[in-house]
């Protein structure tokens, strides 16, 4: 008869997620992964198959809490451009932490199909969510009309990477917080 799992798949994979935001794919190592997830390896392999399939769950986990996350501060305020605002000083108080998703773009790049899809899918959501609130910030005159809500999007996104970039090489806050200022000054 098979012993039952004796661990919490959901506390496993946001271990694993710590661990890959951290090292990145490559710089993982199994033996890293089941300290962190307090499980044994055949149960890695047995629940989770192996280390990429581990880490796409891991990436595709990440990628949907991190754009509901944005979405949510974007839906905030009762004024759009304070929920962008929000979205933004969220992005700059835990740029700290690696970002599993702009970790794993820069690793791979487009050389796996499945982690483009992942990515893909959040970018669209997140991209759909700001285009909203951009919308509304326009109605409101808080965001420049002539700008396309789609280009203040795409800006505000690249934005949000860069700051997280810029953290991950060492940025210090009062940096990472004028960056996030000047990325607001320039939609409006």
């Amino acid at each position: 008869m098979a012993r039952s799992k004796e661990f919490d798949k959901d506390k496993a994979v946001a271990a694993a997620i710590d661990v890959f935001r951290e090292h990145g794919f490559e710089g993982t190592s199994t033996e890293m992964l089941v300290r962190a997830m307090k499980i044994g390896r055949q149960s890695l392999y047995d629940t989770f198959g192996d280390k990429w399939a581990l880490y796409r769950l891991a990436v595709e986990r990440y990628v949907f809490e991190e754009t509901e996350a944005h979405a949510a501060m974007l839906r905030s305020k009762p004024r759009a451009i304070d929920g962008i605002a929000a979205m933004i000083e969220q992005v700059v108080e835990r740029a700290h932490l690696a970002c599993l998703g702009v970790n794993s773009i820069c690793e791979f790049g487009q050389s796996r199909p499945e982690l483009n899809a992942l990515h893909r899918a959040a970018d669209n959501r997140l991209r759909k969510a700001t285009m909203e609130c951009i919308k509304q910030a326009q109605v409101e005159s808080e965001v420049e009309n002539s700008l396309p809500a789609e280009a203040v999007a795409g800006f505000l996104i690249a934005s949000i990477a860069g700051i997280r970039i810029a953290a991950r090489g060492g940025a210090a806050r009062q940096e990472l917080e004028s960056l996030g200022r000047l990325a607001l000054r320039a939609i409006r």
